[in-house]
């Protein structure tokens, strides 16, 4: 799971995963908040479920899924960062959920569960840290926990759509091709649209699969505004290391004046992908 550019990507916890640190997750949880909680309200989650949220994270989700259950429901949270569990775990205990929520470290590869335990699998921005074998391994363990008849839901990025303005409309195309030349993170970013394969081939039935394209326009929300300026921060030297366009130096200091997002004209998006599957029935 763990490939040798992720340190260049930062942000990383004990794990050692580019963009897994709580500031940064939450920044962009925060700027893409709206999108995010419309597509958890397409994944099939039903008051009184028993749900796990499959790499949680601090917990941004977690409030939002405590309310699609409701009081009669429960909802279980596992990430593999003990530092993101805890604060998670934390957040639960002290935001007056409407349903008890229990958070622990784990492994979504060996997940520390009965077979069928759950309703439901609600899992974000969490497969772009997989290789494929790790993602099928996960997918495994994701179906093996879920009743038949459960859902498995899986949401994230989309790199194909990441595109800024005022700028090269190819220069965040050309940086993933060049970063996904090789296994790592990048090419992770790029398997999104691939989501329903995958869970097909974990046996999973009745797949869908939705894409959805978050924008931000000028003048961009300070959420959007610090999100976006941070993470092209850690893509602009990436890019001049592999010899891309010059123009990357714009995005280098996220607080520069002249920096693309602060334009009048400013803008920049992101793709994010749901894919959706049904448990089937043992026997």
């Amino acid at each position: 799971m763990l490939t040798d550019d992720h340190k260049a990507w930062g942000y990383t916890t004990s794990t050692g995963l580019g963009f897994t640190h709580h500031t940064v997750v939450d920044a962009h949880f925060r700027a893409c908040e709206g999108p995010y909680l419309e597509l958890l309200g397409q994944a099939g989650i039903r008051p009184g479920a028993h749900v796990l949220d499959a790499g949680c994270g601090p917990g941004d989700f977690l409030p939002h899924l405590a309310d699609l259950t409701g009081p009669a429901g429960r909802v279980t949270a596992v990430d593999l960062a003990p530092e993101n569990a805890a604060l998670a775990a934390e957040r639960a205990a002290s935001g007056r959920l409407p349903c008890p929520v229990d958070v622990r470290q784990a492994d979504l590869t060996a997940l520390p569960y009965d077979d069928d335990t759950f309703d439901a699998v609600w899992c974000a921005n969490t497969v772009q840290y997989l290789d494929d074998d790790r993602l099928a391994a996960a997918l495994r363990e994701l179906v093996r926990v879920v009743r038949p008849g459960g859902t498995v839901a899986v949401k994230d990025l989309d790199a194909h759509l990441i595109t800024a303005r005022p700028a090269d409309p190819y220069l965040f195309a050309d940086f993933f091709r060049a970063a996904a030349a090789g296994p790592g993170y990048a090419r992770q970013l790029l398997r999104s649209r691939e989501l329903y394969r995958h869970l097909r081939q974990a046996g999973l039935t009745g797949v869908r699969q939705r894409t959805v394209l978050i924008e931000h326009h000028a003048p961009l929300t300070a959420a959007a505004s610090a999100f976006y300026r941070a993470a092209c921060a850690q893509l602009a030297p990436q890019a001049l290391d592999l010899g891309l366009s010059a123009e990357w130096e714009r995005f280098l200091d996220p607080e520069a004046a002249d920096h693309p997002l602060g334009d009048p004209d400013g803008y920049i998006s992101e793709g994010n992908v749901l894919a959706v599957g049904t448990v089937p029935a043992t026997g």
